[in-house]
Order: structure tokens, then C-alpha cells, then sequence
């Protein structure tokens, strides 16, 4: 196994305001890093904010400010928002900082010094929202394929990137490895997309200013996906920090959403073939959200705002919900009606109501100390926890290594409600009432504060605030994020005479309103 793991998630457009597709992204990315770090790994995690680019520089005109000025002003709603989620990033990247354009301007050179960039004429259909050209065939009647806004012809000088001599290196790339391109309907629809026959790529503009100056020629600036997608460089040091660089990349997955898929699994690799820079290990596109079956759209007035939900609802209960609602690449529908669900029946009644109860019990029958026991227990009960746990362990890492977060956290509640049905069938209350039956009930106290200890393990990589509070309450010597996953591989991880303390309810019922 690898000792090393670096995540990205797509550097955000900073003429955007953070919605819950932003928030989907970066809190997966959060719970896959969180996850690898538990395992042992030394994790980077990347993400940041796009700056460049015509609509930036467009906004910024129309307010009468400078397109830095404007970059500076709205970057922080992300980082802001990032914080309020408890995203645990390495690193937050924007394309305007110095680092950046030295590693755009590096990949260029070097892709130019490979033979692979020269100097014509684009003419094609192209559309602003989304920076992109059209060929005719690829409108859907004159409007973009993908926003269904006007295109207008538009013919510029340019540079181009002969992205037709890597067609073949790519389709052999793809075909290789399986895991490149993730999930599988996604790798058909590229594998289907470069067999049509790549293009060469019109990588300057000369229309606007606002962005990273072609070297040697400033009358260009790079276009955006050149100058973005290396982002995944900068972010680890290229070119400047060898070390740093050589120790994570290639990266191990960039997490995207599907509409930006082409531009990670072909321009993008064939850009770091040209350059000769080794390729992401995979692309992982996901899917989109509809609020209340219906598209998000700020007309409609239904964008849901990340940090409301948050506000409102909790910062845990919403990263619950959006990680365990939809099988991550599938897309999803968001509605206060299945948060409210989720929050009621999988975080209140059974994990918050777990907690209390152990807690409760303990306080009443042991004045809330974790007791000391010769063994942990050999009735059909106790074993049964003890299996479950290795089996949720291993269930675990499978659905984390195809990043299925419904998968892990379907698991990780298999065993909450295993751990309920322990209390129920132990029935503490009932031995705590034969003074003969004392050693039984702290092997089954005992086991219920372990089995608790677990759970803020488990639940932590997704959960943070709810991990880290359940080993506060358990008095443990460190805090969650501390915790590793080997520890869950033998039972009796917890230290007897600690002193535990019961709390409010973790997730207070929320009344339909």
C-alpha cells in the first residue's frame, strides 16, 4: 500500500457563487482524505479557485474594478464556505498567483519544445458562459451543446496543441487502465468521444487580457483549460519544489463533476503526454444534483446555499446527507424533506440515541468510568459485535477504494445498529438489578463504550464533529483525528477507569415542520 495518497478537486470559477455542487465535490474529496490519513497514509488534498478568463474580466469591467480586485473581493465565499464545512485541505490554489503561472508556463515550454504547439487561425462557434468553441455539428440549434445559450462565430489567431497526435497514446492509455476513467459509463463515453478522432486544440486567445500571457508572445493568453488544469501542479510544487512534487504526483484521483469530464480525461492527459509529466492514476466524475426534481438554476431561485443547510441543519447532518443520499456518481435530488428524514431516522434515533443510552447507562450504573474487565465476554452477543466489526472494516475499505461513500456509510450504520440491538439483548438495566451478575454488566458496559469508541472512528472521515465529540464525551487520552484505522482490528482499544460524560443529544429530532 501505498504511504502517499493526493486528491484534488476542481479549482472552482471564482465568478460563481458556491452552491451545493461545489460543496458535494469538496466534502467527498474531504471524506476520502480524512479516510486515507486514518489508514496511515500521508494525504494532500488540493483544491482553490479559476480567476482568469473573459467572464471574470467582463464582471470586473462592468463593476468598474480591476480583475484582481474582483478575484480578491469573491475568492473568500469559497475559502469561507470551506471552513464552515470542516474541510480539511493542504492547499487552496488560485490560478493569479505567482506559483501558478510558473508552472503554466513551464508545461507550455516544455509541450513546445516537444514539436506540439504552433500558430494558426481558429474559426468556430463559441460560447462565453462556458469559454468553449463548437463546431457546427455540435450545436443543438445554433445554441452550446452543453448550456443551451447562443454561440457566435468567432475567428482569432491562435495557438494551437496537436492533441490529434496523442489520440492513439490516449485510446491505449484508457483501454490499460480501467481505473483511469471512473465510473465505467463515464470511461465508455470518452472511449467513444477519442475514437471519433481528436482535433488539435486552440489553446490562446486574443480577445481578452485577463489571464496567463503566452511566453514569447503576450499578444496570446493561454486559454483556460491549459492554464487551469495545471492547477493539479502548482499545487504540489511544480516546477519549483521538486521534493514536494516528486513525494505526490502523479496524482492518485481528481474528483470532478461530469460536465468538466472531457477535460480531464482528454485534454488534460494528452497535454502531460506532450509534456512527458506522468498521468493522474484516475478521473472520478460524479453526478449532478436537482433540488426538488427540478435543475438548479438562480432564475428558478432554487441554488441551494451550502452554508444555510449548514446553519440550519448542522454541518455534519448535511455532509451525511449528500454522501449518503445518492451512490456517488450517479446524480442526485436535494430536498429538505430527505434531509430531514435522514437526520431523524440515521442521526437521531440511531447513532445520537446510541451514544446517550451507553452514555446514560454508564453514568447510572458506574458513575459514568469506563470498568476494568478480565475479558471482554464470550456469549453469542459479544462475538457477534466483535465479527461485525472486521467485517465493516473491510467493508469499509473496498467501498472507500471505489469511492462509494453510500457504500461505507451504509456499512458503518450496519454496525450502529448492531451495537442498539447489543444494548437491547444485554439488557444492562436488567442485570444491574442481580448484584450476582456485576462482572456481566462491566464486560457489556464496557463493550458498549467500545463499541462507541469504534463508532467515532468509523463515522469521523465523514463526520468530523461528530467523531471527535463522541471521543471527547468517551474521555479519551487523544483527540478522533488522531485515531487510525488499525486500531479498529483489535477489540479493546479503550482504556478502562476513563471518565465519560453523557452531553446534550448529538442530533436533536427535527419536527416536520
Amino acid at each position: 500500500m501505498a504511504d502517499r495518497f493526493y486528491v484534488t478537486t476542481p479549482i472552482y470559477y471564482v465568478n460563481d457563487v458556491p452552491h451545493i455542487g461545489h460543496a458535494y465535490t469538496t466534502v467527498a474529496c474531504d471524506a476520502l482524505a480524512r479516510y486515507q490519513r486514518a489508514a496511515g497514509r500521508e494525504v494532500f488534498f488540493l483544491t482553490g479557485t479559476d480567476e482568469h478568463g473573459q467572464k471574470v474580466e467582463k464582471s470586473a469591467a462592468e463593476r468598474g474594478e480591476r480583475s484582481i480586485d474582483l478575484a480578491d473581493r469573491v475568492v473568500t465565499r469559497f475559502q469561507h464556505l470551506w471552513e464552515v464545512l470542516d474541510i480539511s485541505l493542504s492547499r487552496f490554489v488560485r490560478t493569479t498567483e505567482p506559483a501558478h503561472r510558473a508552472a503554466v508556463e513551464e508545461l507550455f515550454r516544455r509541450v513546445k519544445a516537444n514539436g506540439d504547439i504552433y500558430l494558426g487561425a481558429y474559426e468556430d462557434w463559441y460560447c462565453t458562459p462556458c469559454e468553449t468553441f463548437w463546431t457546427e455539428s455540435q450545436l443543438m440549434e445554433g445554441n452550446c451543446p452543453d448550456c443551451n445559450r447562443p454561440t457566435e462565430k468567432l475567428k482569432e489567431a491562435s495557438y494551437f496543441f496537436r492533441m490529434s497526435k496523442y489520440q492513439d497514446a490516449l485510446l491505449a492509455h484508457i483501454e490499460a487502465h480501467p481505473e483511469f476513467i471512473q465510473p465505467v459509463s463515464r470511461r465508455n463515453e470518452i472511449l467513444s468521444f477519442v475514437r471519433e478522432g481528436l482535433r488539435d486544440l486552440s489553446i490562446s486567445r486574443t480577445t481578452f487580457s485577463w489571464g496567463i500571457p503566452v511566453p514569447d508572445d503576450p499578444e496570446h493568453v493561454l486559454y483556460v483549460w491549459f492554464d487551469a488544469l495545471t492547477n493539479y501542479l502548482t499545487g504540489v510544487g511544480f516546477p519549483g519544489d521538486p521534493e514536494t512534487y516528486g513525494r505526490f504526483w502523479p496524482c492518485d484521483v481528481h474528483v470532478i463533476g461530469k460536465d468538466i469530464l472531457r477535460f480531464h480525461a482528454v485534454y488534460w492527459p494528452t497535454f502531460l503526454l506532450s509534456a512527458g509529466v506522468p498521468l493522474p492514476k484516475t478521473v472520478f466524475a460524479h453526478g449532478w444534483w436537482t433540488v426538488e426534481g427540478k435543475k438548479m438554476s438562480k432564475s428558478l431561485g432554487n441554488v441551494v446555499d451550502p452554508e444555510a443547510m449548514a446553519e440550519a441543519y448542522g454541518v455534519d447532518a448535511f455532509r451525511y446527507f449528500v454522501l449518503r443520499e445518492v451512490p456517488f456518481g450517479l446524480d442526485g435530488d436535494f430536498s429538505r424533506d430527505a434531509l430531514v428524514h435522514r437526520i431523524n431516522s440515521d442521526l437521531a434515533n440511531d447513532l445520537g440515541n446510541l451514544v446517550s443510552r451507553v452514555l446514560a447507562m454508564l453514568g447510572k450504573y458506574r458513575d459514568g468510568v469506563v470498568p476494568r474487565v478480565s475479558s471482554f465476554g464470550h456469549e453469542g452477543a459479544d462475538e457477534e459485535l466483535r465479527e461485525k466489526l472486521a467485517a465493516v472494516r473491510g467493508e469499509v475499505a473496498q467501498a472507500m477504494g471505489e469511492l462509494a461513500f453510500h457504500k461505507a456509510l451504509t456499512a458503518v450504520w450496519s454496525f450502529i445498529g448492531l451495537v442498539n440491538k447489543y444494548v437491547d439483548t444485554t439488557a444492562p438495566w436488567t442485570l444491574a438489578k442481580e448484584p450476582e451478575q456485576a462482572g456481566r454488566l462491566d464486560q457489556v458496559l464496557y463493550n458498549m463504550c467500545e463499541a462507541l469508541r469504534c463508532v467515532g472512528l468509523l463515522v469521523f472521515p465523514f463526520l468530523p464533529g461528530t467523531g471527535t465529540e463522541i471521543w471527547r464525551r468517551l474521555g479519551m487520552e487523544r483527540p478522533a483525528a488522531e485515531g487510525l484505522l488499525e486500531e479498529l482490528a483489535h477489540w479493546g482499544g479503550i482504556t478502562p477507569g476513563l471518565q465519560t460524560e453523557r452531553g446534550e443529544s448529538l442530533f436533536p429530532r427535527i419536527e416536520a415542520s
